[in-house]
């Protein structure tokens, strides 16, 4: 199979969708592989590391998705990349298509095979293509959240561990899965008083079995969430659906009834975010304020530890593009049901269920275009 690889194009977006160590994985199967000059440059994966791995270089986003079977990105393709996109083409990147019609619609309009990183699931459950972003995004939330409490951010002016004598600020934590954990052990580590909520007991026991008396965990439900928020300098929302609009937990209301100089950090923006005020920003324009509340909600978090993040993602992205490549986009899927998982558009319909929901379409099932 012919794979390109295009440079990223979105906003301080830095990821590449293949290292020249996936390249050579690929190349050493049979596959050709093509690479968007200094697709990698800006994290250190240099032109010469590519054509070392077996990879071409090519000038142009433009010859990559004329060329290539099958286009392997990080980021969700833009208007100009949709346009490029053509009828039986594979689409393997982040997709996040419930809270973006326009996208959805291209995709559609496109004919392509659009296999989204987000909802491939794994044999233990989960999501294993969407965890290592979400540790990522996780653990930057509370670096992004103490920074924004500083004043000159636009904060209250807190020092988020607090220094003896006086009182450590409060991280409120919604929901407790990977972005969760990751955000609780990065305010833990900087001495933070930190409260996290969710629906699910016993993953609330298992914090609490390895966080102790370090944090308070609480069911959530309306009055628990409200007051929690009411109470807190810094609040992380990681709250996720899979492959569906985040609920809005935090409302209007109760932004407005915030500390004055609070932090909100939306890291379920991707899935439209979880707070109801919540809108996307970029790496070049992060922040808004909202009823005196910063709130920080770009939308590709971990494009800004582009190097770590890159490797972190292709290890797990890795082994289904192979499978994509060695057996085609069809006999791949039929025989991964949790590969068949990401499948989201394909041949023009909507494959995934969640998403047809969201934005209106009729949904398709992935078995009835696969057959």
């Amino acid at each position: 199979m012919l794979i390109g690889v295009p440079k990223e194009i979105k906003n301080h977006e830095y990821r590449v969708g293949l290292t020249p160590a996936s390249v050579r994985e690929l190349t050493a199967r049979g596959h050709q592989v093509i690479v968007q000059k200094n697709a990698g440059s800006a994290i250190g994966l240099a032109d010469e590391a590519y054509l070392a791995s077996g990879a071409e270089l090519v000038d142009t986003a433009q010859e990559i998705f004329a060329r290539a079977q099958m286009i392997v990105k990080v980021k969700e393709p833009q208007p100009q990349e949709c346009a490029m996109l053509r009828e039986g083409q594979i689409l393997y990147t982040y997709l996040h298509l419930a809270p973006d019609p326009a996208q959805t619609a291209a995709l559609v309009q496109s004919g392509a095979t659009c296999i989204a990183y987000e909802t491939i699931t794994g044999p233990g459950g989960g999501l294993p293509l969407l965890a290592p972003m979400s540790e990522v995004a996780g653990r930057m939330a509370i670096q992004a959240g103490a920074a924004h409490l500083e004043k000159s951010r636009g904060g209250m002016g807190l020092l988020l561990g607090g220094v003896p004598g006086v009182e450590a600020g409060h991280v409120v934590i919604i929901g407790a899965g990977v972005v969760g954990t990751n955000a609780l052990q990065m305010a833990v580590g900087v001495g933070a008083r930190v409260t996290v909520l969710d629906k699910n007991v016993d993953r609330l026991r298992q914090l609490d079995l390895v966080f102790g008396n370090r944090i308070s965990t609480l069911y959530s439900s309306a009055q628990s969430l409200e007051e929690a928020v009411l109470s807190a300098d810094l609040v992380v929302g990681g709250v996720l659906v899979p492959g569906a609009a985040a609920p809005k937990l935090v409302t209007r209301d109760m932004i407005s009834r915030m500390k004055k100089g609070a932090v909100v950090v939306d890291v379920a923006i991707d899935q439209g975010g979880c707070f109801e005020t919540s809108r996307p920003t970029t790496h070049a324009e992060p922040t808004f304020v909202v009823d005196g509340v910063v709130h920080y909600c770009v939308a590709n978090m971990p494009g800004a530890v582009a190097r770590t993040s890159t490797f972190a993602l292709n290890n797990a992205t890795i082994g289904h593009a192979l499978a994509l490549a060695d057996k085609g986009s069809r006999q791949a899927l039929k025989d991964n049901p949790h590969l068949k998982n990401g499948l989201n558009v394909c041949g023009g319909k909507v494959t995934y269920e969640a998403v047809a929901r969201d934005l209106g379409y009729d949904y398709v099932a992935p078995e009835a275009l696969l057959s």
